[in-house]
């Protein structure tokens, strides 16, 4: 049994990466942080919500994780090695949106949050898990996949905040990839369009628009489901993605900003 790690596992794409992969047989450690409704910029969800993904599914355990805290990090990992004994595979998908002004506007405060979610994150998670993709039985079908976003190739409106960390995630991946030469394991990052989930519909709440607004810069005139990303994610761990190795990949429904 392959094994993997999700991060932002409690709705959204992270939700259905965990259900996709427990369907083809993977073991997966679901982590999000659970910040809850309260939290802000916006509501988040909370343990219960990451505790109903992994119910149906017996090789699926739930772990309240913030990707913002290093040793909470190297914790999930060790308890995915004492569970199952290897890790082949991490969905770093963990992350938040925020905007709506310009950059000179833009509160510090927000780029920080952005940063260290969206950008640090998935740092922090490549440094927890990489070491336990790499001594585990199988390094060559060992994948490292990062959701970066449109945003990590496209400059958008009153998002600078956003695409700094997006382009950052981007980064992160071809530098890891680089570092990974030889190795047999790889990395890869997967850049979704407008996807229908509670984040498009905050991105929405930024602009005083809807999400069919937003969709409307996709070629296929239409959000994308959390489904269709995840299918994308799912192969990228599969041992036939190794071709993608540094690349970044586009499932954003042929988004033009």
């Amino acid at each position: 049994m392959r094994v993997a790690l999700v991060t932002g596992a409690a709705r959204g794409i992270g939700a259905a990466t965990v259900n996709h992969l427990a369907r083809d047989g993977w073991a997966v450690l679901a982590l999000d942080a659970c910040a809850g409704p309260d939290a802000a910029p916006y509501a988040l969800p909370d343990v219960a919500d990451l505790e109903a993904v992994a119910a149906p599914h017996a090789e699926v355990e739930a772990v309240v994780a913030d990707v913002r805290d290093r040793p909470a990090l190297d914790a999930a990992v060790a308890r995915a090695l004492d569970r199952w004994g290897r890790l082949d595979a991490v969905v770093a998908c963990a992350g938040i949106v925020g905007g709506g002004r310009p950059l000179w506007e833009t509160d510090e405060a927000e780029l920080d949050l952005l940063w260290d979610v969206d950008a640090k994150g998935v740092w922090h998670t490549a440094a927890a898990t990489v070491p336990a993709l790499l001594a585990g039985p199988d390094p060559s079908g060992a994948r490292f996949v990062a959701v970066a976003s449109a945003a990590g190739t496209h400059g958008l409106f009153r998002m600078a905040a956003y695409n700094a960390a997006k382009h950052a995630v981007v980064g992160i991946v071809r530098g890891l990839a680089a570092d990974l030469v030889g190795t047999g394991v790889t990395a890869v990052a997967v850049s979704p369009g407008s996807t229908d989930t509670a984040m498009l519909r905050a991105t929405a709440a930024l602009y005083d628009a809807t999400t069919d607004d937003l969709a409307a810069h996709q070629l296929l005139r239409r959000a994308l489901r959390p489904e269709e990303v995840a299918a994308t994610l799912v192969f990228c761990c599969s041992r036939e993605a190794a071709v993608l190795n540094g690349s970044v990949v586009s499932a954003d429904g042929g988004f033009q900003a």
